[in-house]
């Protein structure tokens, strides 16, 4: 079904075909939860990730896509960026560190449908402004859960995730944001979490039917990020200091917001 601008609503049997994708890309973030500890290696990650995925019986969204700046496709089931990288890390034989975190983002589809999310992990004990970083990112998509409502348009809620953020002292990555999802991966529309009028053009109203992969990612300094490698994949906060990133795929009702990755 037809929304607008180009959007495609989603029945209430596409939606619980997304949730089946969404648990099983619960199921992957919560073992890879468990398994982040000093000495692990991303590429174990992935290797545990692709073996979950696989069991389900779906297929890793990331693996083989290609970007037009990219100089390959992607290698591999999850992205698993460490401190300073912010999206699109590459699994592989780095280990983690006491004292770092480790975001982790895996996409699934199932049956057709696909679900998508992302989760920061404190590899042991943290500094305390590392600490903050992870819980206001949290509490950034917690928030957007709490006040996105049919009716409502998105520029709101982006105004109240941006207000909370930068109140506690810190970034909202403007390069990078979330997206419709459905059949495909990236659907319309485009869900930042920030908002300037330069941006009105984009705005777009919640409701029932829509999916949204909405994903905060947060700077412990400045917004700006770059390629951080020569395959240009990896995204690094300029200023190199620590990022953290959250993500769940939701579904507008009558009724409010109904998660689809937990």
């Amino acid at each position: 079904m037809a929304g607008t601008g180009g959007v495609i609503l989603k029945s209430r049997r596409e939606i619980d075909l997304m949730r089946r994708a969404g648990r099983v890309v619960r199921e992957v973030l919560d073992r890879l939860t468990e398994m982040v500890r000093p000495g692990v290696t991303t590429a174990e990650l992935n290797t545990a990730a692709e073996e979950l995925i696989a069991a389900a019986g779906g297929a890793a969204l990331f693996k083989g896509v290609r970007q037009p700046q990219a100089r390959r496709p992607f290698p591999a089931v999850i992205c698993a960026s460490v401190n300073e990288e912010l999206v699109h890390g590459i699994p592989g034989p780095r280990e983690l560190r006491e004292g770092d975190i480790i975001s982790v983002d895996c996409g699934v589809r199932l049956d057709g449908y696909c679900g998508d999310a992302a989760t920061t992990v404190r590899v042991g004990k943290v500094t305390p402004e590392v600490a903050h970083l992870v819980e206001v990112t949290q509490r950034a998509l917690e928030l957007v859960l709490e006040v996105a409502s049919p009716g409502k348009m998105w520029s709101e809620v982006a105004r109240q995730l941006q207000a909370y953020v930068e109140g506690e002292g810190l970034s909202v990555v403007r390069d990078f944001v979330g997206h419709g999802i459905g059949r495909e991966m990236h659907e319309d529309p485009k869900v930042p979490n920030f908002w300037n009028e330069r941006q009105k053009g984009l705005d777009f109203p919640l409701q029932p039917g829509l999916v949204l992969a909405v994903e905060p990612m947060v700077n412990l300094g400045t917004h700006a990020v770059e390629y951080g490698d020569e395959d240009r994949w990896v995204v690094v906060t300029r200023d190199r200091k620590p990022a953290a990133h959250f993500e769940h795929t939701i579904a507008v009702t009558a009724r409010g917001v109904d998660v689809l990755t937990v």
